[in-house]
C-alpha cells in the first residue's frame, strides 16, 4: 500500500479522485488537504462519499507521503510548493497547468513529465513528478496525435468541442448558475483557450516543423459532465486506411478505443476511456473525441499516471462503467 496526499480537496477534481483512490486496492489516503473545510468531514463537500469514508479533511500535511495530487487553481501548485516541502522520495502528480508546458516544467529542481501516457508513457513510468494534461486538451490531442506522428498534418485543423458544467470548477460565476447554464448553449475564449500552447507543444513534438494551424471553439453545454469534440482536416487518404493508422497509433493504449460507430457522452462519462470515432468527407477526415472531463480529462488520468510511476497495472482502480442508462 502506499500513503497518498491530497492538497486542495473541496474541488470537483480531488472529489473524483478521493472516489478512485477509496477503492484502489493498493492505496490508503494519509490526509486530505484544505483549508476551507479543515476538521470537516470529506463527506460533507462530497456527498458521494457518505457512507465510504469517515475522514476528515485536514489543514496540516504529512511530509513522507509516497504521492501527493495536487488538486488547486492554476498558478496555486507553484505557490504552495515554494511554501510546503515533501520528502525527496515523495512523487507529485500536478493537476493545475502551472507545469505542462516546457518553460515551466523545471521548478525548485523538479522536472515535470507532461502526463499524457498515449505520448509519454516511458517517461511517466520513470518520472517523479507529472503534470496531468487539461481536460479539452486530452480530447484534442488524443484525436491528432496519430495523424502528427506519422506527418500527416498538412493543413488547418478546425476543433469544436462542448464540456459539461463541471469543467468550470466549484466556485460560482455569472455562467455556471443553474438559470442561466439551464436551456441554455454558449461559446467562450474563442482561438485563445488556455489548452492550445500544450496541443502545440505534444503535436510539435511528433511531426517536427508543423507549421498548421489549430483553430479552437470552445462550448459550454447544458449538462454536468463530459466533453464532445469534433475536429477536420484535410486528409488525402481513405477511410479504412485512417482507421488502420489510429488503431494502430493505440493498439496498446488501455483507455482509448477506436469505435466503428458514431459516439455519444453517455459511453464515457463516469470512466477514463477516450473513445475516438473517423468519418472522411470530401478530402476531410472528421474525427469526433468523447471523454469525462472529470477522469478522462483529470482525476482518472491522474491516478493513471500514478499507475505507472508505481509499476501498478494501468487499470488498476479505473475499470469503471459508463452511465450509459
Amino acid at each position: 500500500m502506499i500513503q497518498v496526499g491530497i492538497i486542495g480537496g473541496a474541488g470537483y477534481t480531488a472529489g473524483e479522485l478521493i472516489r478512485l483512490l477509496l477503492v484502489h486496492s493498493k492505496t490508503e489516503i494519509n490526509f486530505v488537504y484544505s483549508t476551507s473545510s479543515a476538521g470537516k468531514k470529506l463527506s460533507t463537500i462530497h456527498q458521494d462519499l457518505l457512507g465510504s469514508t469517515e475522514q476528515l479533511f485536514t489543514d496540516t500535511i504529512t511530509t513522507d507521503v509516497d504521492v501527493v495530487f495536487l488538486c488547486l487553481g492554476h498558478g496555486n501548485s507553484k505557490l504552495f510548493l515554494e511554501n510546503n516541502t515533501f520528502s525527496k522520495a515523495t512523487k507529485i502528480i500536478d493537476l493545475s497547468n502551472d507545469f505542462r508546458l516546457t518553460p515551466d516544467a523545471v521548478f525548485q529542481n523538479k522536472q515535470f513529465v507532461y502526463g499524457l501516457p498515449e505520448l509519454n508513457k516511458s517517461d511517466i513510468q520513470s518520472a517523479q513528478y507529472i503534470a496531468n494534461p487539461g481536460c479539452f486538451a486530452t480530447a484534442i490531442q488524443l484525436a491528432i496525435l496519430p495523424l502528427a506522428a506519422n506527418g500527416l498534418i498538412k493543413e488547418a485543423i478546425h476543433v469544436n468541442a462542448v464540456t459539461g458544467a463541471t469543467g468550470a470548477g466549484t466556485s460560482l460565476s455569472a455562467t455556471t448558475h443553474f438559470t442561466w447554464r439551464v436551456d441554455n448553449f454558449s461559446h467562450y475564449k474563442a482561438f485563445n483557450h488556455q489548452h492550445l500552447d500544450e496541443i502545440h507543444q505534444s503535436v510539435d513534438s511528433l511531426q517536427e516543423g508543423l507549421q498548421s494551424e489549430i483553430h479552437f471553439i470552445p462550448n459550454r453545454g447544458n449538462f454536468s459532465r463530459g466533453i464532445f469534440a469534433t475536429l477536420y482536416t484535410k486528409y488525402d487518404g481513405t477511410l479504412e486506411q485512417a482507421k488502420t493508422l489510429f488503431k494502430s497509433y493505440y493498439k496498446n493504449a488501455e483507455f482509448t478505443t477506436v469505435s466503428e460507430n458514431p459516439l455519444h457522452l453517455k459511453q464515457v462519462v463516469n470512466t477514463n476511456k477516450c473513445l475516438l470515432q473517423l468519418e472522411v468527407h470530401h478530402g476531410n477526415l472528421l474525427i469526433t473525441s468523447v471523454i469525462d472531463n472529470l477522469l478522462k480529462g483529470a482525476s482518472g488520468q491522474a491516478v493513471h499516471n500514478m499507475n505507472l510511476m508505481f509499476g501498478f497495472e494501468e487499470q488498476l482502480g479505473l475499470q469503471l462503467k459508463a452511465n450509459y442508462f
